[in-house]
């Protein structure tokens, strides 16, 4: 059996052993707006705030 020269640390033997990747975030587009974003997620377009196609709040009017 071979035999290291030097110990290798805890935290690069977990890098070799994991199997996660990085992965793309999964997005939808409004129907509302046609807006992409987030599922499950609250979106600004223009300065409102939009959920489930539905808006939230309103961007206040600069006088």
């Amino acid at each position: 059996m071979p035999h290291p020269k030097r110990k290798f640390s805890k935290s690069r033997r977990d890098k070799r052993r994991t199997h996660y990747k990085a992965e793309a975030p999964t997005l939808t587009t409004c129907a509302t707006t046609g807006a992409v974003h987030l599922p499950h997620r609250a979106y600004t377009v223009d300065g409102n705030v939009y959920y489930n196609g539905k808006l939230l709040i309103e961007k206040a009017a600069v006088a």
